[in-house]
């Protein structure tokens, strides 16, 4: 048995180390990719973003049964483990108010889905959730329009909507008589284009990478926003109050500590009912989500029972 990853979730499938051989089997272009190490053993070239694309696209192939997988040149090409990390965290909290049970009857609306459409590549697999992505970027919906077309049974399951008011989260996008059991929602998390720039630079010579290399770390909305994450999540905890009687649970990773005390003074002055941070942690990186929810314990009860029903 393969040591267990410390931190990740207990249902998350990435606690082992990666079996290359299995992964190359079912997604033969990362082979073009794999290296030695000074010790002899094979490993992925993660200083080269094709070669990270890849390991992704073989990931989700293996362990979601993902056909079709890709994502235009500059956009995000998210760590896989940790996502589904937040999505194994976010069912245990749907199940505290259905005896435990994690329900397979779930509609969950992710906030920016991104050209990859990560989150519900990975909800629907593990627990045939139901998922509408919201996108502001033509770009972005697109290529996450092209990755739910290219997976058969994927169309029925996940919706994209096109957010078109940029200064908006969730009006807009949650209709008058729709109701979501959770919001999940990877935000931008620097405050400026040249924040966002120095951290990619940053990155690259943590991995040996030429200024010149390929960009898979993401660009304009999903990197950065005025006021960074602090200000985007507090915007759409202002705007969730509205939804309060639509929506059960509301969340968010937040990518550093510091920024919560700001978002609690914002939850405590939207009235907010009940608020709960989880700690994740994928090897040295540390990560959490907060989540909120306007209802009391026995209209969470009431609502799981009405909804979370085979």
């Amino acid at each position: 048995m393969t040591a267990q990853k410390p931190g990740l979730h207990p249902r998350n499938r990435h606690h082992s180390r990666y079996d290359l051989d299995a992964l190359c089997h079912d997604c033969p272009e990362l082979r073009g990719y794999i290296i030695a190490t000074p010790t002899g053993e094979a490993t992925v070239n993660f200083a080269d973003p094709l070669a990270v694309k890849a390991l992704n696209k073989a990931l989700l192939a293996h362990f979601y049964g993902v056909a079709h997988w890709d994502i235009p040149q500059g956009f995000l090409c998210p760590p896989v483990p940790g996502r589904a990390d937040y999505i194994h965290h976010l069912a245990d909290l749907l199940a505290e108010s259905a005896d435990g049970a994690v329900p397979r009857q779930a509609s969950v609306l992710d906030v920016g889905v991104g050209a990859n459409c990560i989150y519900p590549l990975i909800g629907h697999h593990e627990y045939g959730w139901r998922f509408t992505g919201t996108e502001v970027n033509n770009e972005a919906f697109a290529s996450a329009q092209a990755i739910i077309n290219g997976n058969p049974g994927l169309t029925r399951a996940v919706r994209l909507r096109r957010q078109k008011d940029p200064a908006s989260v969730l009006n807009g996008i949650i209709h008058k008589n729709e109701q979501y059991d959770a919001t999940l929602c990877n935000p931008p998390f620097h405050d400026s284009a040249a924040a966002a720039r120095a951290g990619n630079e940053r990155k690259r010579r943590n991995l040996g990478q030429s200024s010149e290399a390929l960009n898979f770390g993401g660009q304009q909305q999903e990197l950065w926003c005025e006021g960074g994450e602090v200000a985007f999540i507090t915007q759409m905890i202002a705007e969730s109050q509205a939804f309060g009687r639509q929506v059960l649970w509301f969340s968010s990773l937040v990518s550093r500590g510091e920024n919560l005390p700001p978002l609690y003074r914002a939850l405590t002055e939207a009235g907010a009912v009940k608020v709960v941070k989880k700690e994740m942690a994928q090897g040295q990186k540390q990560s959490r989500f907060i989540a909120w929810t306007f209802m009391d314990d026995a209209q969470r009860r009431r609502w799981a029972n009405t909804r979370f029903k085979a």
